[in-house]
């Protein structure tokens, strides 16, 4: 099985992930798990203080392998494992993991963006959570992190996209740059934090973590529930159908 993703740790400290898996970096079953086994090893690693996760190719990430779950449907389950075990890996790392994010921003890269402490995003990046038109739930959490009740809201029910403009107006993320400078002003951001002590920067995470409302890993998994439920729903399969099949859902 090819690598959906590459791993670079530079001497300042600063740790890279960067999702490689054409075209549309759409991660399946094994890749979502091994990515989460990933970024959860990088920060127990002394030598790394930062991690910047970004992706190549048309878009940061578009979620889940759609055509995966339509040929296999049991595999929601280990999807779904795969999914919270990543995100939980962001939110709850040792050390501050930044988004560095272009192009489409869908689904399990909303997980990732809401997940994380600092998200800059390319001029080119739209944020959507299309889950509904997928026959799914989840990640309504993550984005609710980022823009707030009724926009997550209006966000989840219609399927619409955010611009990099609008999201940065709603303050959901923290900088929009050109598309060919993201990944350097994403290091240059890491290497900032990087320079500080690691030690204060790993209590400091920590702490600002434990003041968050609520608890994002138990909101994002009573989510999952749901997605479960939708799965047993013949609009579901219905919805996965008529996206790979490149076709308006009928019900």
């Amino acid at each position: 099985m090819e690598e959906q993703f590459s791993t670079y740790v530079h001497e300042s400290g600063v740790a890279e992930v960067v999702l490689d898996c054409p075209p549309v970096n759409a991660l399946n079953s094994a890749g979502w798990r091994e990515l989460a086994e990933e970024i959860e090893a990088l920060g127990q690693r002394p030598e790394v203080r930062v991690i910047v996760i970004r992706g190549e190719g048309r878009g940061f990430c578009a979620g889940v392998d759609i055509k995966e779950l339509a040929a296999h449907p049991e595999l929601i389950v280990e999807v779904n494992a795969g999914n919270y075990a990543t995100f939980k890996a962001v939110h709850r790392n040792r050390v501050p993991v930044i988004a560095a994010v272009h192009g489409f921003v869908l689904g399990g890269g909303i997980g990732i963006c809401g997940a994380a402490d600092i998200v800059i995003a390319a001029e080119d990046a739209s944020f959507g959570l299309p889950e509904v038109d997928r026959g799914a739930m989840g990640g309504a959490a993550h984005l609710q992190r980022m823009f707030g009740v009724q926009k997550t809201r209006y966000l989840f029910f219609t399927g619409s996209m955010v611009s990099a403009s609008e999201a940065f107006a709603l303050r959901a993320i923290e900088r929009v740059v050109p598309r060919e400078k993201l990944r350097e002003t994403a290091l240059d951001i890491a290497r900032q934090i990087a320079a500080k002590s690691p030690a204060m920067i790993r209590i400091a995470k920590e702490a600002l973590s434990g003041i968050e409302d609520g608890n994002l890993e138990d909101k994002y998994r009573w989510e999952q529930g749901f997605t479960l439920q939708a799965y047993m729903n013949t609009d579901s399969a219905e919805t996965r159908h008529a996206f790979v099949e490149k076709r308006q859902a009928k019900f």
